[in-house]
Order: C-alpha cells, then structure tokens, then sequence
C-alpha cells in the first residue's frame, strides 16, 4: 500500500526532517538513507518502524535542515597554503609574470580550507525516535485513507459476486430438466419406437445430476464471500487472507463453469472471473 509522511524535530544537532515513503512489498523491506550522524542508529529506527509496518517496502530520507554542514567546522590546512603560496611564487619567477600573490587566489586552491566533523558523537535516539514516530504515524493515516477507498472497492465486486452466485443458483433447476428431457430425446431416437425403459432414464438422469451437480460449489463461494466480507471487517492486515480467499473463490468459479453446460451460468461464470480479477489487482495493493 503507497503512503507518504514526514515529520520534523528539533535534536541537539539540529532540525531534522525525516519523510518515510512505503509501496505493497511481500515482505518488510527497509530502505534507509540517512546522514553520517545517525548510521548508527538504523538497528533502532528498524525496529520501531517493524512495529508500525507489518510488510511493505519502507524508503525512509533524513537530513538536517538549514545547514548542510551540520556538525561540521570549517579549518584551515596552514601547511598546505604554504605550499600553494610557494609553489605559486615559483610560477610566477619562472614565467616572469608581475602582479601580487593574493589570499583570494591562494584560498581558492583545492585542500586549503578543509571542513571537518566537530564530533563524531551520534544523537540520542530518545531525541530521533519521536520525529520517526511523527512521521510514521503520517504516513499511516495516508495508507488508511487509501485502504478505505480500497476495500470500499472490494465490497462492492464482492456483491456482483454475491449476486452472480444467487443467479447460477436460480438457473441450475432448469438445466437438469433440459438435460432430461435431452436423454430422453436420445434414447427414443436409439431405440426406434420401441418402448422406452423409465426406470433406465432415471437411472441415466440421475448419473447427469450429479455430475452436473454445483450445489457444493456455490455453498463454498458464497461461504468465501462471507469471510472477504469480514476481513474487510477486521482491523487487521487484511492482504494475505483476502488473496487466498480469492484465490478460493476462482478455484469454485472455474469448477461451476465446468459443470455449466449451460450460456445463462456460462456468462455469469464470465463476469465473476472479471470481478475476481479486478479484485486480486486491488490486493496488489492492499496490505
């Protein structure tokens, strides 16, 4: 599930903006990218981000703002201006060149103003950990926004199904008479006017009833109906269960159109594919 946040804090070293970024992964996939100060602190900000997200690919950016050289000084390398002073000097007797040395020439040459760490000391996490939290908590509240408009989605294919199975239900009676009626026809033209076995015709009619037979099938779809409806429910991470369930409900889907042999429970076979796949693409992105 995508969803974005960002919090910013006031620490010893400075204002921090921390913005945490998340997309559907299978997994907890951590991605952090954070300043020099704080690599020391990940194993804490993995840990209390593993209580926030249950799977999902987690980038996470932090920076100091309003300086970039945060915890840094600058200095000077008088050695190495020395160099460059002399070795300018040299330049310019072996050239012949006139003009003066100047310290603007001399401290623009690479090395002579070096910027160094002032400390090498990383910030508390006590100071971190609420600016995390800040953040986190942000990007939740995006991720459940988008997680309603989700499953209100979901709901709603969920009841084409619901009503799909409710019309195959009320087709199946008649497909029984049909094939039959079918037998019958059959037989009678096989046995060319002789008379025709009833007993046998049942026997026959019966063998095509169960084969044909989708009761089971649709007490099933409609009991993964039920448990899609309740997961929706729940609030839980709903993604894991909602895609076996689906995967169930295709599993009763295709065997229904198997046993058809039938164009009005055929086109209904057809349309709850169609939900169904729309449905698991939603799951891509749900969690």
């Amino acid at each position: 599930m995508t969803g974005f946040g960002a919090a910013e804090g006031e620490t010893s070293r400075g204002t921090l903006r921390i913005e945490i970024r998340t997309v559907n992964h299978r997994f907890f996939n951590l991605a952090p990218k954070l300043p020099a100060e704080l690599l020391a602190l990940e194993p804490e900000l993995r840990e209390r981000l593993r209580r926030e997200f249950d799977r999902g690919h987690i980038a996470v950016h932090a920076r100091w703002l309003g300086s970039d050289d945060n915890g840094s000084r600058l200095s000077v390398d008088l050695v190495h201006a020395q160099q460059v002073a002399a070795c300018l000097h040299e330049l310019q007797s072996a050239l012949g060149l006139g003009g003066e040395l100047d310290l603007a020439l001399v401290a623009r040459q690479q090395d002579v103003l070096v910027r160094t760490a002032s400390s090498p000391t990383p910030p508390d996490w006590k100071e971190i950990e609420p600016v995390v939290a800040s953040a986190a908590a942000a990007c939740q509240d995006m991720r459940r926004r988008e997680g309603g408009v989700l499953a209100g989605d979901i709901r709603g294919r969920l009841d084409h199904l619901a009503r799909s199975a409710e019309d195959v239900a009320a087709l199946a009676p008649a497909r029984l008479l049909r094939e039959r009626d079918r037998l019958r026809a059959s037989i009678r033209q096989l046995l060319d006017g002789q008379p025709l076995d009833e007993v046998r015709v049942a026997q026959e009619v019966a063998v095509s009833a169960d084969r044909l037979d989708i009761t089971e099938e649709l007490v099933r779809l409609r009991a993964h109906i039920s448990a899609s409806r309740e997961a929706l429910a729940g609030s839980d991470a709903m993604g894991k269960r909602l895609g076996f369930l689906a995967q169930e409900m295709g599993r009763e889907v295709n065997t229904i159109g198997s046993k058809a042999n039938d164009a009005g429970i055929a086109q209904q076979v057809i349309a709850m594919k169609g939900e169904l796949e729309k449905i698991r693409e939603q799951l891509e992105n749900l969690e």
